[in-house]
């Protein structure tokens, strides 16, 4: 049986047949967050323990599996797990692409709880630049959004009904904000858990202007700086792509960039693509 992951920081999913469902949903694994214990322990807890025994090949693209060393971090455990099976870990930039393209050409991005870019043609991808993670990037990603949304609503510069949504559904305080911003773990994870509300205020000219900021500016870092871009299709996976993509499409024509697919979830096509290959 072919098991395929796509994780991001936040959640992973898992799929195993060639249909809509099911898909087994974990907490995502990043090699720079997480280890070997904490591998196995969401492991051993979810249902993929019930696949154990048939799976003879894993296909895990992750969030941070950006080296060997790192990716290593993720396959051993995986490996320890589901004995027997051909593990084989990459970057999750390659899901895209995989999943956007196939064997094809165009340029995958990922606007999610993070966000990146590559190039990809014939199962292999490159970038003009890195992806430099929640502290120093994550253009548009929901980590960025949800980072700036928090800022604004202790500089009292929220609109009133987000600002009002916000106190009412988490009670925020500013210690309890510095509390989860500065001293506990998977703060872009804490950040991004916030930008789903911005969603279901898409025409309030604030929402409009900090997410079509931020379109802008993760597409000038990172699209509009490869070679032949326009002549180029541009897909685009990871839910802020999908949840804001009247936004995001309007972003796109001012820069006259060629729109391809946009996928909330990579992981349907490019178990597809793999499946296709067995």
């Amino acid at each position: 049986m072919l098991l395929v992951a796509d994780s991001g920081s936040t959640k992973a999913d898992w799929k195993f047949r060639n249909n809509e469902e099911p898909i087994v949903s974990t907490r995502g694994f990043n090699p720079f967050f997480h280890d070997r214990d904490f591998v196995l322990a969401e492991l051993e807890a979810s249902p993929l323990k019930d696949l154990v025994g048939q799976v003879d090949e894993v296909r895990f693209f992750g969030a941070g599996c950006s080296s060997d060393e790192r990716n290593m971090i993720i396959q051993k455990p995986l490996e320890e797990f589901f004995r027997g099976a051909k593990v084989i870990v990459d970057h999750d930039i390659l899901g895209a692409g995989i999943a956007c393209v196939g064997d094809g050409e165009g340029i995958a991005c990922i606007v999610g709880t993070g966000s990146n870019s590559c190039y990809c043609k014939d199962h292999e991808w490159s970038q003009v630049v890195p992806a430099l993670g929640h502290l120093l990037g994550d253009e548009a990603s929901g980590s960025y959004l949800g980072r700036r949304m928090l800022a604004d609503y202790l500089y009292k510069l929220l609109p009133q009904p987000i600002a009002t949504e916000l106190q009412k559904e988490y009670g925020l305080t500013k210690e309890g904000i510095f509390e989860s911003a500065y001293h506990k773990p998977d703060v872009n994870v804490y950040f991004a858990s916030f930008a789903r509300i911005l969603s279901k205020y898409m025409d309030e000219p604030y929402v409009r202007q900090v997410v079509t900021e931020g379109f802008h500016r993760f597409l000038d870092i990172h699209v509009m700086r490869y070679p032949r871009v326009h002549d180029l299709t541009v897909h685009f996976v990871g839910s802020i792509a999908y949840h804001f993509e009247p936004l995001l499409d309007e972003v796109l024509a001012a820069k006259g960039l060629r729109k391809g697919g946009v996928h909330k979830k990579p992981i349907h096509p490019l178990y597809a693509y793999y499946a296709s290959k067995r």
